[in-house]
């Protein structure tokens, strides 16, 4: 065991734990286990300086462990100041020599110093959730560009902020938006985001969700999978769009519709995902009933104006670990999941393993192919190749044990004919 890697962490002695934590999710990670094996022969991204700013648990531990078995010159970062799990942090330095600089609950100088960090590792790749790393460059880094050959991205928010870089012509270097592959946004936003939710507001308040009126706002993959999950345990689920498709969607799959507004009056729960700012605002939470409880799972606390609220309280104070109680002057009281961070990392540990296994595996081969096709790609964001996507879907089948159907030469002829009729 070594203690001489460079990184900013809560506890070294909390490494033992971590790796314990690490080997027990890589058990349920197989097909990152088998693009390791791959990685360890070929050795794909040898010697090529990777910067990542992403949640630091159990599951981005395994990823990372594959990119360095890849040849990868890692360092690592928290992308959100409350993901990160201070004994897996502690691991990556101690047990498997990867520079971490990320401390649960830091605060926001720690956290961009520790962006800073990474940086003056002088990346050739970048590895961001939620475009932080990105953003600091192209605003206080830009002498980093030049060597910077492409980057990924794993979120919804992040693709979201890049897209707006693309479109008003200031991002310098392609992106990978890994989180726009069907394995990654129809599994882990949906099956990753709704269970992982609902497991933080539960552990968090110890509330029983059968019989109470659960709000979602926002119905792309992540609120299909909290509304999912919400209903399947009992609870009135109540979906609020601006996307007139989306809102029919949640009237067709069996929920009511209606505005923020008239669902705040309603509400036991509320869950925003969005990637949006203030979807719940001073208005809805003037009118929301006593003991309501608030939770965001976006990306950033913007979702829901924090600063509102405060002005709305009278007396706040913390009741349980990650749940803060407004008392309003009219003796209503609402509570605050996680400070309006991300709930399921911040008052939990994130997706299980089996859904992030998708996830990076998306991440490990998207730095692959940015290497292998550099040349050809513009300062633009691009999904990863479907035949990449499907490999890992069927990897992944493979893995389960569970089979699947091919087509035969004469239905591919049918197919790609377009002869026959009625």
């Amino acid at each position: 065991m070594t203690t001489s890697i460079k990184g900013d962490v809560r506890d070294i002695s909390l490494s033992a734990r971590g790796k314990d934590r690490i080997e027990w999710a890589a058990k349920d990670m197989p097909v990152l286990r088998l693009i390791r094996e791959r990685f360890i022969k070929e050795q794909p991204l040898k010697g090529i300086r990777v910067s990542g700013c992403l949640h630091i648990t159990t599951e981005t531990a395994n990823l990372a462990i594959t990119l360095k078995a890849g040849g990868a010159d890692l360092v690592l970062c928290a992308s959100n100041p409350l993901s990160t799990q201070d004994d897996v942090a502690a691991a990556l330095v101690s047990e498997y020599g990867i520079p971490t600089y990320a401390i649960k609950g830091e605060d926001e100088d720690v956290y961009y110093r520790h962006i800073n960090a990474v940086l003056d590792h002088n990346p050739q790749l970048t590895m961001d959730d939620g475009c932080d790393l990105v953003s600091t460059i192209h605003t206080k880094r830009k002498d980093l560009i030049p060597t910077i050959i492409g980057g990924m991205e794993e979120t919804t928010t992040g693709v979201i902020r890049l897209h707006s870089m693309e479109k008003q012509g200031v991002l310098k270097f392609p992106v990978l938006a890994v989180n726009d592959s069907d394995t990654k946004h129809m599994f882990d936003n949906r099956y990753g985001t709704g269970q992982s939710s609902l497991d933080a507001i539960i552990r968090s308040t110890n509330i029983l969700l059968a019989g109470r009126t659960a709000v979602v706002v926002g119905y792309g993959w992540c609120g299909r999978g909290v509304a999912s999950r919400a209903h399947g345990m009992g609870s009135n689920v109540i979906v609020c769009e601006v996307d007139p498709t989306r809102a029919l969607e949640a009237v067709m799959d069996g929920y009511r519709v209606m505005p923020i507004l008239e669902a705040a009056k309603l509400g036991d729960l509320f869950v925003t995902v969005t990637g949006d700012i203030n979807v719940l605002d001073r208005a809805h939470m003037e009118v929301m009933k006593n003991g309501a409880i608030i939770a965001n799972s976006g990306h950033f606390n913007d979702e829901i104006n924090i600063t509102e609220l405060e002005k709305l309280a009278v007396s706040k104070r913390r009741v349980r670990d990650f749940v803060d109680e407004y008392t309003y002057a009219d003796g209503r009281q609402v509570h605050l999941l996680a400070e309006g961070r991300l709930v399921n990392l911040s008052a939990a540990e994130g997706h299980p393993a089996s859904v992030m296994d998708m996830s990076f595996a998306n991440q490990a081969l998207a730095a692959e192919y940015v290497l292998q096709h550099a040349k050809e790609m513009e300062p633009k964001v691009y999904t990863l190749p479907e035949n990449l996507d499907k490999e890992i879907a069927r990897l992944k089948l493979h893995a389960m044990g569970i089979g699947f159907d091919t087509l035969t030469a004469e239905q591919e002829a049918y197919l790609s004919s377009w002869e026959s009729g009625t």
